[in-house]
């Protein structure tokens, strides 16, 4: 059985399969041809983290693929009141053609596949955002910067950071990431894409400096520095971060034809400026709606691959 739980357990030539699937899917829906890939299929759609994106891009994917979602909040079902994840794995799995979930640890993501009888999907854990990074790549392909890609990640060694590890260790590009000293990425997370690096040939920069990052990059990305549950921590995190926004002096750095990304929500004036938020380099809300074409590929390559090893 596969599961979508992290882009470390996908090659090279998977992800990229993906992601043109996910692209002609995209082609479809723009000309109105809503293909029923998979005709009513459920797909349970767990959530202990809120989440805008996820819901909808999840809820409306299936609905046009031919199914249906089934929003299920930790307030809703008997995991939020103490049920064991791998209980609550059996009973849903039994009842559903496939399962995503929103939560904390990865740990519990990958319990609750362990004894999966259908294909999980990461929606996202604190440890990774890997449909986001299907999201992400599919709108550097859409920009033509997919060849030559210098990414420079700017903030928080959070998921995000750690996923884009992943995808550059499998896909083979350049990928720098500055965080402040004390935010750096999980090392046990950097050391297994270091080893993966060796194979694609990807170049890793890690460092504390975000000018000498986004240096002609091609793609520039960063990510909220007050995440869910992180809010008694945002004043000294604000301090922490000081120097670390991407804003109109920043992309200067970056090439010519350098894109910003980020995944959303954003908090504009910390993270992020206005200006380049609403800037022509700027493609988040592509990059947004990437999220409801590129899970759909996603959902759809399970389902082809339900019964492999």
């Amino acid at each position: 059985m596969r599961h979508f739980l992290t882009l470390a357990d996908y090659t090279k030539e998977e992800i990229l399969e993906i992601l043109e699937l996910a692209a002609k899917i995209k082609k479809e829906t723009k000309n109105k041809e809503f293909v029923k890939y998979m005709p009513n299929q459920t797909l349970g759609m767990i959530f202990e983290k809120s989440s805008t994106r996820t819901r909808v891009s999840f809820e409306t994917g299936i609905y046009q693929l031919g199914g249906i979602g089934l929003f299920l909040s930790s307030n809703d079902i008997q995991l939020g009141r103490g049920e064991p994840m791998s209980d609550t794995s059996r009973v849903i799995s039994r009842m559903v053609d496939m399962v995503m979930i929103r939560t904390f640890a990865q740990s519990k993501i990958e319990e609750f596949a362990k004894y999966s009888k259908v294909p999980v999907i990461n929606g996202l854990t604190t440890e990774y955002h890997p449909v986001q990074l299907m999201a992400d790549y599919l709108t550097i392909q859409e920009a033509g910067l997919d060849k030559d890609l210098v990414v420079a990640y700017v903030g928080d060694g959070n998921n995000m950071a750690h996923s884009w590890l992943n995808m550059a260790a499998k896909l083979g590009f350049e990928l720098r990431i500055s965080t402040p000293k004390g935010y750096e990425v999980d090392q046990t997370i950097l050391d297994k894409a270091l080893e993966m690096a060796k194979e694609s040939g990807a170049k890793i920069i890690i460092g504390n400096c975000p000018k000498d990052a986004v240096k002609n990059a091609t793609v520039v990305t960063t990510d909220t520095w007050v995440s869910m549950g992180q809010e008694d921590e945002k004043e000294q995190r604000l301090k922490d971060f000081d120097g670390y926004i991407v804003d109109s002096a920043m992309m200067q750095l970056a090439a010519s034809n350098a894109i910003f990304l980020h995944c959303l929500p954003a908090y504009r004036g910390y993270e992020v400026s206005d200006e380049v938020m609403e800037s022509e380099q700027s493609l988040i809300f592509e990059e947004a709606e990437n999220r409801l074409h590129a899970q759909k590929g996603v959902m759809v390559w399970l389902d082809r691959h339900r019964n492999a090893n």
